[in-house]
């Protein structure tokens, strides 16, 4: 798939889409919304990176060789396994080896480090191993980890990777595991309390709701978890401002009831960007223990250790990128000729990786045309030809695969959409007003001009003024409304509509402009009913200031909701 193509069809498919509500008529309108949308507002230009590679560590095996896992570690751990396969055991990162290691000595932890990191891995592999070591001498059933999710999602992907590992084993897990989210049935819930899993998987509301409910099931659950060793946070950085004081309060009132020495263990998207290395731990290490309810020492935030993917003999000269560019695109999936190649080599140190502290680290993602211009700048070639160049290179080295199945390196474009925005516009008529999309109250440096939000006939695209219609002491005035709103405070306020005609194109005289079942036949002569002249349109001149007065632009205002 060409993802660059995929996302240009995504944003034409969303304009459409955005487009369809509203067709205005005044061409100033039309001509602000389409500028609007061309400028890219609603879909800035996508940003891309490249998925840098992590330092490899040691296997799941050689751990367990050198007495640092638990034996049955080797026959759980392993990938590739299928049908009679046994598969070969899993080989882990630097900073899950890390983990490991911190978790073993007892102490509390968080692991911040991006997507395919295999943080999960990072708190199940030594959750297991304790598990193992535990029951050979007492291998009665007792919850031992609480892992904490924030959505069932969450919970559900997480049980299937538990599957891969330890389902193999059937109705004899050596490590037992089960959701408890508000999904399951009452069955379910009572087998669960009945022979308790060594790890429990679950969400903060459900979590809070075994701890505060009185009924049967839930305290025997709890009863069950009593000198809990685990309590982990997936994606901790999701519990903020008032949710993350919830689950601050609820963790304590965990290590208050099962365990006030629980080890506890949080995953993270990046946390801390502002600093060096050392500072952004603290930061995250504050965080954690502010969470936690206990210290988690800065030495004991595990951050992610990258590689290079390239050869370090590439030289990305002037002349050798712009050689490379010359020659066009390498028609090779070949890894190990990519590896080498002048502008291969550009990109992974470009949009991949970055050299801080002695140290690689991810580098922050550009938008495609600035890639570009940074390698016209390297290499001497045009920008559009570096951009067209960068696509094709990009989809090229993403479909070379090593003897591992794995490619050179993925890349990510992130494409942020958002919404479309209510349209404002001072209270004048096509060819005066002042059209914005910010949702301010006033237009800049006058003060005496309010914005006002637009909305459109769907069938014919006029444009309409939700207003109040309110008596003041410098006369009636139509002051802004939210379309939505019906009441107000004053009682003499009405509410409704209005719109500009300053050529006075509508004639309230002409019955034909009514609704047929406005009309009614009265001594041979047509007139509108009684029941609904409150609701005809009323001849309204507007300043731009909202005061209704003579002076102003020609217009209707349309009483209540359209009918």
């Amino acid at each position: 798939m060409d993802v660059f193509k995929y996302r240009d069809a995504v944003v034409s498919d969303y304009r459409k889409f955005s487009t369809s509500f509203a067709r205005p008529q005044a061409q100033d309108i039309k001509s602000f919304v389409s500028e609007s949308y061309e400028s890219g507002r609603y879909w800035p230009a996508p940003l891309i990176q490249i998925n840098p590679a992590y330092v490899s560590g040691s296997t799941v095996e050689e751990l367990v060789a050198s007495a640092k896992l638990h034996p049955k570690c080797e026959e759980i751990f392993r990938f590739g396994r299928k049908g009679g396969n046994p598969g070969v055991s899993a080989r882990l990162f630097r900073h899950q080896e890390e983990a490991i290691e911190i978790a073993q000595n007892g102490n509390s932890y968080v692991l911040t480090t991006g997507t395919g990191s295999g943080k999960s891995l990072s708190y199940i592999l030594p959750i297991v191993d304790r598990v193992l070591r535990e029951k050979e001498t007492d291998p009665s059933p007792a919850i031992k980890a609480i892992i904490i999710y924030p959505m069932n999602a969450l919970v559900n992907s997480q049980h299937e990777e538990l599957d891969k590992f330890l389902g193999v084993f059937g109705e004899h897990k050596p490590v037992t595991y089960a959701r408890y989210t508000g999904q399951e049935n009452e069955d379910k819930r009572r087998a669960i309390a009945a022979s308790p899993p060594d790890i429990i998987l679950t969400n903060f509301m459900m979590l809070e709701l075994l701890m505060t409910r009185q009924n049967e099931l839930d305290r025997k659950v709890i009863d069950a978890a009593q000198g809990l060793q685990f309590l982990v946070l997936d994606e901790m950085h999701t519990y903020r401002g008032r949710q993350g004081a919830d689950v601050a309060m609820l963790v304590r009132r965990v290590r208050e009831a099962l365990n006030p020495d629980v080890q506890c263990i949080g995953t993270s998207a990046t946390m801390a960007t502002e600093g060096a290395l050392a500072a952004r731990n603290e930061a995250v290490a504050h965080v954690a223990s502010r969470l936690f309810g206990a210290t988690v020492d800065p030495e004991h935030i595990i951050t992610e250790t990258l590689q290079r993917q390239t050869s370090d003999e590439v030289e990305c000269t002037k002349e050798s990128l712009s050689e490379a560019i010359e020659q066009g695109v390498p028609q090779t999936t070949d890894v190990e000729v990519l590896r080498t190649h002048p502008v291969v080599g550009w990109v992974e140190r470009i949009l991949g990786l970055a050299r801080e502290e002695d140290r690689w680290v991810r580098a922050r993602p550009i938008t495609l045309a600035d890639a570009a211009n940074h390698l016209a700048q390297a290499s001497g070639q045009s920008k559009g030809r570096c951009e067209r160049y960068l696509q094709e290179l990009l989809l090229t080295v993403y479909r070379s695969h090593d003897r591992h199945g794995k490619p050179l390196f993925a890349f990510r474009l992130h494409q942020f959409i958002s919404g479309a925005n209510t349209l404002y516009s001072t209270l004048e008529p096509e060819g005066q007003r002042i059209l914005d999309l910010s949702g301010q109250q006033f237009l800049p440096g006058d003060r005496n001009k309010r914005f006002y939000s637009v909305h459109f006939c769907r069938q014919c695209g006029q444009e309409y003024y939700p207003v109040w219609r309110q008596d003041t002491p410098e006369g009636q005035r139509l002051a802004p409304r939210d379309i939505g709103e019906r009441s107000h405070d004053e009682e003499s306020a009405d509410f409704g509509f209005f719109y500009f005609d300053p050529e006075q194109r509508w004639d309230d005289a002409d019955l034909d402009n009514y609704p047929a079942n406005w009309i009614e036949e009265h001594r041979g002569e047509s007139r509108l009913k009684s029941n609904y002249k409150s609701y005809a349109p009323v001849r309204t001149h507007v300043e731009p200031n909202g005061i209704c007065s003579h002076d102003g632009t020609h217009g209707w205002f349309i009483p209540g909701s359209f009918r």
